[in-house]
């Protein structure tokens, strides 16, 4: 029998638990701290281990934001956040719904990041599953013993690819744990039902080889059929204790990506966020910026600067959108530019991935540009002769995004659009305040990172951050209420749509092109409405409910504290 039951009663969560107090007071879902009633400390044997006052939610909330504005560092709020969270996620759920804004960047980027990097020396409480490549004959075990009846949503990571900053192994779990606070934060879905997992398949990062503190299998990272092998093996071992789980793919390596996503987004129910969520959020960005501009996105011309998987993902996306209004596959390939380490990518370069060779210009078609080196054609010899509407930056080369490459296309669009999406900050391919000096207040931006508004001759300008959190809560909301058991780029591309119209540019010429954070539990509703539509109407939900609306407003979870009771045997 499970010793935790859980029912909705007249639109109150009912928690029965057949648990001792002590495990009960250690449970952060369960955990109400002061909270707990006189009638729940009576029924659960809580007094004695708690002081005398019952406590509101809103007293407890108040205490905690003191704590939290008294620390003075930003890992030590993120800290003091993870604790809250580790101890009572009710709670902390709360607190961040009233601070949005203010807590984000601590739950998450930027944050998030030192936290990864930081990992082993700051750890204090699991959350999580890791499974190691020592165990991999252990899996169908470690997979059984997760003490979870029911998954939603799981995030998976292999660390191999840690925002900006490279392979941080195991450090790399603090990402799965922020993506999922905001599942359940912005998105609705209940934190009882979500999962962060690390694979562990070591890590080639020398500093954490070294490291004697460092958590995690310190050896030399995975590749190859046995990493294939062992990621199979984890594939098989969840679905089968939980078959209709949504798995977001995060920060996988460039060569292990794409190849993942291919390999099982036609088998399970699973997407990549750095690859999808990253292109919906672009492309509604896109949206956003040429409705400002009174434009169709089948005229752009867009540079795209990194041609990793995010690059790639993007660049796919785009095309769809542009075929959605008419134009082949192929003439809208002709207006995607890609570029990777070695310059822009075209039929002839040598070497190319095949990633690049997805969008590879034809040669024929930049022969004429009369460049020395076609081996290696430079972002600015392609800011001349392609003469973009749209530069986008996905390489993690900061300041990449020089005076001269702006300039030079500011000499061929009024407005250009300009999207340095790499983070951290410390990674941006150019800053807000020099696009805005240089373009004469005419850029339409949008960042990676956030940025504070930029001033430009008496004109505010509000930089919009081009944010997966806008994209992919509402999508994994729309996959749960639905019963879809596949993730598309349909959903994708309604998501962008959705987001798009929340942009307050629609208003304003040069407003932001994306909606602040207090409105993104109603963007979320409505992306997950729109992706459940479309789920149905790909025909992809064995189940499909017949009120999408209903479904989705039924699924989405509210930071209240549940009654709490003693489960009768």
């Amino acid at each position: 029998m499970s010793k935790i039951k859980r029912s909705i009663k007249n639109g109150e969560e009912i928690v029965e638990v057949d648990l001792g107090p002590n495990a009960i007071l250690h449970n952060s879902i369960l955990n109400k701290g002061t909270g707990f009633t006189e009638e729940e400390r009576v029924e659960l044997g809580l007094h004695g281990l708690l002081p005398f006052h019952t406590s509101t939610i809103e007293e407890q909330v108040n205490r905690a934001y003191g704590k939290f504005q008294n620390r003075r560092t930003d890992i030590g709020k993120y800290s003091f956040l993870s604790s809250l969270q580790d101890r009572n996620e009710t709670l902390f759920y709360y607190l961040c719904s009233l601070h949005p804004e203010e807590m984000l960047p601590y739950i998450y980027t930027p944050t998030v990041g030192d936290a990864s990097l930081n990992y082993s020396h700051i750890y204090t409480q699991n959350r999580g599953v890791y499974i190691s490549y020592p165990h991999k004959d252990r899996m169908e075990e470690i997979v059984a013993n997760i003490p979870y009846d029911h998954v939603d949503v799981i995030v998976v990571t292999d660390g191999a690819r840690i925002l900006g900053l490279g392979d941080l192994g195991v450090g790399g779990m603090a990402i799965p744990v922020g993506k999922l606070a905001l599942y359940s934060l912005f998105g609705g879905v209940h934190p009882a039902h979500t999962l962060p997992i690390t694979l562990d398949v070591g890590t080639n990062n020398k500093t954490l080889l070294n490291d004697p503190l460092y958590l995690g299998w310190q050896e030399e990272r995975l590749d190859g059929k046995e990493y294939d092998d062992f990621v199979e093996s984890f594939v098989q071992a969840i679905t089968k204790r939980f078959p209709n789980v949504l798995i977001q793919w995060e920060d996988f390596a460039k060569n292990q990506a794409q190849p993942l996503l291919d390999r099982y987004r036609d088998k399970l129910c699973c997407f990549n966020d750095d690859i999808q969520g990253t292109a919906g959020v672009v492309v509604a960005g896109i949206l956003s910026a040429i409705k400002g501009i009174d434009a169709d996105i089948k005229d752009q011309k867009i540079v795209l600067f990194g041609a990793g998987s995010a690059g790639i993902g993007i660049a796919e996306l785009i095309t769809q959108a542009m075929m959605l209004q008419g134009v082949t596959r192929e003439e809208a390939k002709e207006k995607i530019f890609v570029m990777g380490r070695n310059g822009l990518a075209h039929t002839a370069s040598e070497g190319l991935d095949d990633l690049k060779k997805r969008f590879a210009q034809k040669e024929e078609a930049i022969s004429s540009w009369g460049v020395e080196d076609m081996q290696h054609i430079p972002l600015l010899e392609t800011i001349k002769h392609a003469k973009p509407t749209i530069l986008i930056g996905t390489s993690t080369q900061p300041n990449s995004f020089d005076e001269e490459v702006i300039t030079e296309m500011k000499k061929h669009v009024p407005r250009p659009i300009i999207f340095p999406l790499s983070n951290p900050t410390s990674k941006s391919e150019a800053h807000p305040e020099d696009l805005m000096k240089w373009t004469k207040g005419q850029a339409l931006i949008a960042t990676g990172s956030p940025y504070q508004p930029v001033e430009y001759e008496g004109e505010k300008h509000v930089i919009g951050q081009c944010n997966n959190i806008f994209i992919f809560p509402g999508v994994g909301l729309g996959v749960i209420a639905s019963g879809a058991t596949r993730v598309t780029d349909g959903m994708f591309l309604e998501a962008a749509a959705v987001l798009s119209k929340y942009a307050p540019i629609l208003n304003n010429p040069y407003a932001s092109l994306f909606p602040r954070i207090t409105e993104l539990r109603a963007i979320s509703r409505d992306v997950a409405i729109a992706v459940a539509n479309e789920a149905i109407k790909e025909g992809i939900c064995t189940n499909p409910p017949k009120d999408v609306e209903q479904a989705v407003k039924e699924s989405m979870w509210e930071p209240k504290y549940p009654t709490v009771k003693r489960l009768q045997k």
